[in-house]
Protein backbone atom coordinates (compact mmCIF):
# COMPACT_ATOMS: atom_id res chain seq x y z
CA UNK A 1 0.00 0.00 0.00
CA UNK A 2 1.34 3.04 -1.20
CA UNK A 3 1.64 6.18 1.31
CA UNK A 4 1.29 10.00 1.17
CA UNK A 5 3.76 11.58 2.87
CA UNK A 6 4.00 13.30 6.01
CA UNK A 7 3.69 17.07 4.77
CA UNK A 8 0.99 15.80 2.64
CA UNK A 9 -1.22 14.10 5.43
CA UNK A 10 -0.90 17.20 7.44
CA UNK A 11 -2.56 19.51 4.83
CA UNK A 12 -5.19 17.26 3.94
CA UNK A 13 -5.75 16.71 7.57
CA UNK A 14 -6.20 20.53 7.63
CA UNK A 15 -8.49 20.72 4.90
CA UNK A 16 -12.13 20.93 5.61
CA UNK A 17 -13.06 20.05 2.17
CA UNK A 18 -11.45 19.00 -0.71
CA UNK A 19 -12.67 18.24 -4.33
CA UNK A 20 -12.17 14.87 -6.39
CA UNK A 21 -12.24 15.14 -9.98
CA UNK A 22 -12.75 10.97 -11.69
CA UNK A 23 -11.47 10.14 -14.57
CA UNK A 24 -14.61 9.17 -15.97
CA UNK A 25 -16.23 12.11 -15.30
CA UNK A 26 -12.81 15.11 -15.12
CA UNK A 27 -14.82 18.03 -16.59
CA UNK A 28 -16.63 17.80 -13.21
CA UNK A 29 -15.09 18.00 -9.61
CA UNK A 30 -16.68 17.18 -6.40
CA UNK A 31 -16.21 18.88 -3.34
CA UNK A 32 -15.91 16.39 -0.43
CA UNK A 33 -14.88 15.60 3.65
CA UNK A 34 -11.67 14.05 3.88
CA UNK A 35 -9.93 12.77 6.84
CA UNK A 36 -6.64 11.11 8.35
CA UNK A 37 -6.51 8.57 10.77
CA UNK A 38 -3.45 6.86 11.95
CA UNK A 39 -1.48 8.19 8.70
CA UNK A 40 -4.28 6.80 6.00
CA UNK A 41 -6.70 9.09 4.41
CA UNK A 42 -10.49 8.31 4.27
CA UNK A 43 -13.15 9.75 2.17
CA UNK A 44 -16.88 8.60 2.18
CA UNK A 45 -20.37 9.87 0.06
CA UNK A 46 -22.56 11.65 1.81
CA UNK A 47 -24.74 10.34 -0.82
CA UNK A 48 -24.19 6.79 -0.09
CA UNK A 49 -23.85 4.44 -3.11
CA UNK A 50 -25.56 6.89 -5.02
CA UNK A 51 -22.29 9.32 -5.16
CA UNK A 52 -21.30 10.09 -8.75
CA UNK A 53 -17.87 10.43 -7.52
CA UNK A 54 -18.21 6.89 -5.09
CA UNK A 55 -19.32 5.43 -7.84
CA UNK A 56 -16.59 6.28 -9.89
CA UNK A 57 -14.12 5.05 -7.95
CA UNK A 58 -15.71 2.44 -5.74
CA UNK A 59 -14.06 -0.33 -7.66
CA UNK A 60 -10.54 0.81 -7.34
CA UNK A 61 -10.86 3.90 -9.61
CA UNK A 62 -8.18 6.70 -10.05
CA UNK A 63 -8.84 10.42 -9.76
CA UNK A 64 -7.35 13.76 -8.73
CA UNK A 65 -8.00 15.49 -5.63
CA UNK A 66 -7.26 19.22 -5.07
CA UNK A 67 -6.59 21.27 -2.71
CA UNK A 68 -4.77 25.00 -1.80
CA UNK A 69 -3.54 24.47 -5.67
CA UNK A 70 -2.56 21.04 -5.37
CA UNK A 71 -3.78 18.33 -7.51
CA UNK A 72 -2.81 14.86 -6.36
CA UNK A 73 -3.61 11.64 -8.28
CA UNK A 74 -5.21 8.93 -6.17
CA UNK A 75 -5.87 5.38 -6.37
CA UNK A 76 -9.60 4.54 -4.26
CA UNK A 77 -9.49 1.30 -2.38
CA UNK A 78 -12.49 0.18 -0.78
CA UNK A 79 -12.14 0.36 3.32
CA UNK A 80 -14.06 -2.87 4.37
CA UNK A 81 -12.64 -3.88 7.46
CA UNK A 82 -14.21 -3.05 10.65
CA UNK A 83 -11.15 -1.30 11.87
CA UNK A 84 -10.95 1.17 9.05
CA UNK A 85 -14.62 2.31 9.27
CA UNK A 86 -14.54 2.89 12.80
CA UNK A 87 -10.87 4.95 12.81
CA UNK A 88 -12.80 7.05 9.68
CA UNK A 89 -15.99 7.35 12.03
CA UNK A 90 -14.18 8.91 14.66
CA UNK A 91 -12.19 11.03 12.75
CA UNK A 92 -15.32 12.02 11.28
CA UNK A 93 -17.18 13.09 14.49
CA UNK A 94 -13.92 14.41 15.83
CA UNK A 95 -13.10 16.99 12.83
CA UNK A 96 -15.90 17.82 12.10
CA UNK A 97 -18.25 18.00 15.47
CA UNK A 98 -19.46 21.57 14.61
CA UNK A 99 -21.24 20.73 11.35
CA UNK A 100 -24.37 19.84 11.88
CA UNK A 101 -24.02 17.35 8.97
CA UNK A 102 -21.33 15.64 10.91
CA UNK A 103 -23.61 12.60 11.98
CA UNK A 104 -24.82 12.09 7.95
CA UNK A 105 -20.76 10.70 7.56
CA UNK A 106 -21.36 8.33 10.03
CA UNK A 107 -24.99 6.94 9.62
CA UNK A 108 -24.87 3.14 9.45
CA UNK A 109 -26.09 2.93 5.65
CA UNK A 110 -22.63 5.23 4.57
CA UNK A 111 -20.00 3.42 6.41
CA UNK A 112 -20.09 0.72 3.41
CA UNK A 113 -18.40 3.52 0.95
CA UNK A 114 -15.90 4.81 3.17
CA UNK A 115 -12.61 4.50 0.86
CA UNK A 116 -8.66 4.93 1.48
CA UNK A 117 -6.75 6.99 -1.19
CA UNK A 118 -3.30 5.82 -1.70
CA UNK A 119 -1.05 8.07 -4.00
CA UNK A 120 -0.38 7.14 -7.64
Amino acid sequence: MARFDKETLAQLSAQNEIAIRTKKHPGAAVVIWVVVADGEVFVRSARGAKGRWYRDVADGGDATIEFEGHALPVHAVAAADARSIERASREYLRKYHGSPYAGSVVRSDILSTTLRLEPR
